[in-house]
């Protein structure tokens, strides 16, 4: 299907883990140190300051903002317009932490990655947070663990592996602790392809579908459980690093681009190429 992709907001170092609240697109800019809450017209207000990289973010039930800052390994809640510690994930994380969603009960999910070393792609975890400030390891041996969604009924939890080039899904027990790890969809490379797709973040739809920005081949596809591509947006020259769902009815997709997702931060800081794009789709958002 063709669509008409606009320019939502632009200037960004590097834009990342979309979330929309409250009528407004809330965004991470890595390299700036910055989240972002954007307005339908691009009106922009900065809602915090994190030096040390701002990644994930996730609602708690009482409304505040949870806050991954990334490279110290902490989760951060935002309230009454502070940041304040609300996690240490250090002594669990590989060793940056990365995005995360928060269930309905405000247990916050936490990848965790070793951003610098590509390399070697070492196996990291997903880390658990309750609501009363414990921290286990939810997860072990995931594959660069990225984006992470909860299935509208609360018992389903999947991440985004993008050295995998696969979506993992978990059932969520009532005390939170994962079970029945399998493959929700596998991308299998054709011949002489190295990068069948590389998944980063992910936005699911009321159809159980799931928005996947390809970070490998510059598109976000829809993917429905078992792997099958039904929809592809491409973006021409703008490498996709996350996506959402949101606007009004919920049928609004934004995009995080940005030419090079490979700039180092003082020079995205400087250049600030990265872009949120939207387009309308067919169905709306669902799960968290």
């Amino acid at each position: 299907m063709n669509r008409t992709l606009e320019t939502l907001a632009e200037g960004g170092a590097f834009f990342e883990c979309p979330r929309w609240y409250d009528g407004r697109l809330w965004v991470s800019d890595y390299w700036r140190g910055l989240v972002l809450a954007i307005a339908p017209d691009g009106s922009t207000e900065t809602v915090a300051e994190v030096p040390t990289s701002p990644s994930g973010l996730g609602r708690l039930p009482d409304g505040n903002l949870l806050i991954v800052s990334m490279m110290d390994s902490t989760l951060l809640r935002l309230r009454d317009g502070r940041t304040e510690p609300y996690a240490d994930l250090a002594p669990y994380a590989g060793p940056q932490a990365n995005d995360l969603v928060v269930d309905a009960t405000g247990r916050a999910y936490v990848s965790t990655i070793d951003f610098m070393d590509f390399t070697e792609m070492k196996p990291t975890n997903l880390v658990r947070v309750d609501p009363d400030g414990k921290v286990s390891v939810a997860a072990e041996d995931l594959s660069f663990p990225n984006g992470s969604a909860i299935t509208a009924d609360g018992t389903t939890l999947i991440v985004a592996e993008s050295w995998a080039q696969k979506l993992t899904a978990f059932d969520i027990e009532p005390d939170g602790s994962l079970t029945n790890r399998r493959d929700w969809a596998v991308f299998t490379p054709a011949a002489g392809q190295e990068w069948a797709c590389a998944p980063d973040g992910i936005a699911l739809d009321a159809d159980g579908a799931l928005w996947v920005a390809d970070a490998a081949n510059k598109r976000a596809i829809r993917v429905r459980e078992g792997g099958e591509v039904v929809d592809e947006i491409g973006t021409g020259d703008q490498d996709v690093v996350a996506v959402a769902l949101g606007g009004e009815d919920g049928r609004t997709l934004y995009l995080c681009v940005t030419p090079d997702h490979g700039l180092m931060p003082d020079e995205a800081a400087r250049t600030r190429p990265a872009r949120i794009l939207r387009c309308r789709v067919d169905v709306g958002v669902s799960g968290r």
